[in-house]
């Protein structure tokens, strides 16, 4: 039955599928074809009603979803496809068109030919403010800057309001792509002919794109009309600015800035040498960054632990994983207060290079201070052990975790089974693939597979065979 339908679907929908392979379209269930079209003996079709999903599981419409967002992306005769598909009427509803806008987030024609499609299609259908600002953000990132504002007008025509974070959005867009006269044309227009106050948002969008185009002058001229308008910067205003300074190699500008701003009573809500830290790490200038940190550590000062996160993640990937240790000891002694990023982080460096005792001494430190390890926080040192060959010390630390952290999940156990099979310890993962079951976390099959292979290679035939009744009794068969 499943298959005759998935094959009248992709019979139906041919055109599609000389386009890109079929392997890319995801296999349809019965109730998800069934919401396509309805069957030439009239039988009634599943249908979706004002966002409703009455037939259809969370799996069935989402596979609906990724069918339709493939031939939006890929196939050339688009509305003729959809057409032939038959695809029930009102099932094309606002959410329908918004999760296919959302997926097709980089292909501004084609959204904009869909969003067309799904209007006179369904004529009941009224687009809302939702999918309306989703095509103006797709058409603006791929610069459709003349159907954007088509839209845009119809949005206006229809008494639908345009926000501030879609001004502000348009704005960084015409930035990044160095439109810096339109830009400001836009900023300048917001009030009067889009009735939107100059929020720090819209003034945060236009520095951002004033330092795209390296325009400091005129950056540093935004925040006193700011200032001077009643404005107050935030975390954002400043951050944008001394980035924009640090990537042009201008710290000293950046210092400056902000003391003058700090004198005028405009403190930032974090410390101007974090401001300072996150930029040179924006701009990739390391080394100035890690010679900043030493500098404030050997005065007693530490980052906040944001900008520590961001700094020791920059560093890893620099490979510099001592340093990286070394600063996080420097910084805890200064009293530096680690969130669940900052042990995931140390941890999961110090595992990949087989400082164990390290990962371990920082995940207990955790516990001490009344954290409960995620899976993903003590998954790296199980790994390291393994690698190690210490297989009685992990399955030592697995039975503490169990205990003192959050339950594992099925991908642990999987990692756990796989590195038991690769030691030879057969016998062990057919406990924990037990142990799995008894959580309801079902195996995979392949993990079923190779423990069974395992148990017959050893000898263990009775064991194989209660593993292949397991598998027998989860599935139904």
């Amino acid at each position: 039955m499943l298959r005759s339908v998935s094959l009248f679907l992709h019979r139906k929908t041919s055109s599609s599928t000389a386009i890109f392979p079929r392997s890319l379209i995801r296999p349809l269930s019965a109730a998800a074809a069934a919401a396509y079209s309805s069957s030439s003996s009239g039988a009634t079709t599943t249908r979706l009603s004002g966002g409703d999903r009455r037939g259809l599981s969370n799996d069935d419409y989402f596979a609906v979803i990724h069918h339709i967002s493939n031939i939006v992306r890929r196939d050339i005769y688009m509305e003729r496809t959809l057409n032939k598909m038959r695809i029930s009427t009102p099932m094309v509803n606002s959410e329908l068109v918004y999760r296919v806008l959302r997926s097709c987030c980089h292909c501004g024609v084609e959204s904009f030919r869909f969003f067309n499609w799904a209007r006179s299609y369904n004529s009941s259908y009224d687009p809302t403010t939702l999918e309306f600002e989703e095509l103006l953000r797709t058409l603006a990132r791929t610069r459709h800057w003349e159907t954007m504002w088509k839209i845009a007008h119809q949005m206006r025509t229809l008494n639908l309001p345009i926000s501030p974070d879609l001004i502000s959005y348009i704005i960084e867009q015409y930035g990044k792509h160095g439109l810096i006269d339109q830009a400001v044309e836009l900023f300048n227009k917001t009030t009067k002919s889009f009735n939107c106050p100059q929020t720090t948002q819209i003034y945060n969008s236009l520095l951002f794109a004033l330092c795209e185009v390296k325009n400091f002058q005129g950056a540093y001229a935004l925040i006193r009309r700011m200032v001077r308008k009643g404005g107050i910067p935030d975390k954002k205003t400043y951050s944008i600015l001394v980035n924009g300074w640090c990537s042009a190699g201008k710290m000293r500008e950046a210092q400056q800035f902000l003391e003058e701003m700090s004198q005028k009573g405009f403190n930032p809500p974090v410390r101007g040498r974090d401001l300072l830290i996150d930029g040179l790490l924006n701009a990739g200038y390391l080394e100035a960054a890690k010679g900043l940190v030493r500098k404030m550590t050997k005065e007693g000062f530490v980052p906040d632990i944001e900008t520590f996160n961001s700094l020791a993640e920059a560093v890893l990937k620099s490979g510099e994983v001592d340093f990286c240790v070394e600063l996080y000891h420097n910084a805890c002694r200064l009293n530096l207060c680690p969130n669940t990023e900052t042990y995931k982080i140390m941890i999961t460096a110090a595992s990949k290079v087989g400082k164990v005792d390290e990962a371990l001494g920082i995940i207990h430190r955790s516990i001490e201070e009344g954290q409960k390890p995620f899976p993903s926080l003590y998954a790296p040192i199980l790994k390291a052990l393994y690698r190690r060959g210490q297989f009685d010390d992990a399955f030592s630390f697995f039975s503490d975790m169990k205990v003192k952290g959050h339950p594992p999940n099925r991908p642990l156990y999987t990692m756990l089974i796989k590195m038991c099979v690769r030691g030879g310890r057969f016998v062990e993962a057919a406990n924990y693939l037990f142990e799995m079951t008894e959580m309801n976390l079902w195996p995979l099959s392949r993990t079923f597979d190779v423990v069974t292979d395992g148990l017959k290679n050893c000898g263990k035939h009775d064991l194989a065979k209660r593993i292949e009744q397991l598998e027998i009794s989860l599935r139904g068969v």
